[in-house]
């Protein structure tokens, strides 16, 4: 008998369609995603998924996500054994076919709805008053000369034999770091607290992740077998995803934001480090002698640090980790980040517009 597609398929298929396209539509106007949205009912829906998630000791989005990987195995299984048994039909594929552009359409709905729209907001530049466009090479010099600063100052402050707190206390530092932020910027009030270590570490180093956010259960993910003085920084850019900030660009800047404002000396070092990283990786596209310059102007504390930096992504490098980067880059490049991977590089542009108004970061 043949088999047809019933007509609520297409009806649902339909619906679907047409709220994704509502969502696009409304993605286009950022000043009503701004306010009805940023800050209006996503804040609400984040409260509620670390409500849901965050009391639980382990990472509730990880096992999801485990649990989605085993299923598309057994569902390729199964295809490949109808494949190979000749039981395959063009009604069974169109079907299948239909059934996966129903799921598809499910997550991008969910998925906008519980976090995605943030892409389209006004964000940290609406907010601060920031005009973080193009700047000079003797800008780009000058910013780089304060980091060294910065960078060699937190670092002495930690002493020669250093030890890092663990990654749990590290956790509560950060939250109370936004705790503190608040003060001075309200909109960065970050209430009920779900920050998680990965459960998938060492796949992590192997793809080249600090840390993610899961949109689903509004986990932050922090990748925490990598250099102790990684993780401060990157749970605080974890959370800035948290409160609404999907620009990997901004969610480093308000992670500086946050970090900077803790006095905690773990996190100053941690952000001024990794900002330093940034800000001499695009002076060396520019001027490559005077980056290698400023390598070599950092202290021996911080440069022993670059080591075990380097050392341990090398460690790491794999054949599969160039093109996680590249399907990687190319979400964000439909997310509304343009440069993709490299969108992480403009949090430079963001802190000499910041240096910019207030003088120094």
């Amino acid at each position: 008998m043949e088999h047809k597609i019933k007509p609520p398929v297409w009806r649902k298929l339909a619906i679907l369609l047409a709220v994704a396209l509502l969502i696009k539509i409304f993605a286009v106007f950022n000043g009503a995603v701004e306010n009805l949205y940023a800050t209006g009912v996503y804040p609400v829906i984040a409260v509620i998924l670390r409500a849901i998630a965050g009391w639980l000791p382990f990472s509730l989005g990880d096992i999801l996500y485990g649990a989605i990987i085993i299923w598309l195995l057994v569902r390729l299984i199964k295809l490949f054994t109808i494949a190979v048994t000749g039981k395959a039909t063009w009604q069974g594929f169109g079907r299948g076919a239909i059934k996966i552009i129903i799921r598809l359409l499910y997550i991008y709905i969910i998925f906008n709805i519980l976090w995605g729209m943030n892409y389209d907001r006004r964000g940290i530049s609406y907010q601060l008053k920031l005009d973080a466009g193009r700047y000079s090479t003797d800008e780009l010099k000058a910013l780089t000369g304060e980091l060294i600063e910065r960078v060699d100052s937190a670092r002495l402050a930690l002493g020669d034999r250093v030890i890092y707190p663990a990654y749990q206390d590290v956790f509560k530092q950060a939250a109370a770091a936004y705790t503190g932020l608040r003060l001075q910027y309200p909109f960065l009030r970050y209430a009920v607290t779900s920050i998680k270590k990965s459960l998938y570490g060492r796949v992590d180093n192997d793809f080249g992740f600090l840390g993610y956010y899961n949109p689903f259960t509004g986990e932050a993910q922090v990748n925490t077998g990598v250099p102790a003085f990684l993780i401060p920084y990157t749970t605080c850019h974890e959370i800035a995803h948290q409160l609404g900030y999907g620009s990997e660009s901004e969610a480093n800047f308000v992670g500086y934001l946050s970090a900077k404002a803790s006095g905690n000396p773990f996190f100053r070092y941690s952000v001024y480090f990794d900002l330093f990283n940034y800000a001499n990786g695009e002076l060396f596209l520019r001027d490559s002698a005077a980056a290698r310059a400023n390598y070599h102007m950092l202290d021996t504390l911080v440069k022993r640090d670059y080591h075990i930096y380097r050392d341990f992504w090398l460690a790491h490098k794999n054949p599969a980790e160039p093109l996680i980067r590249l399907f990687y880059g190319e979400y964000l490049k439909a997310n509304n980040q343009p440069k993709g991977i490299e969108t992480y590089d403009d949090v430079v542009a963001w802190l000499i517009a910041y240096r910019k108004k207030n003088g120094r970061i």
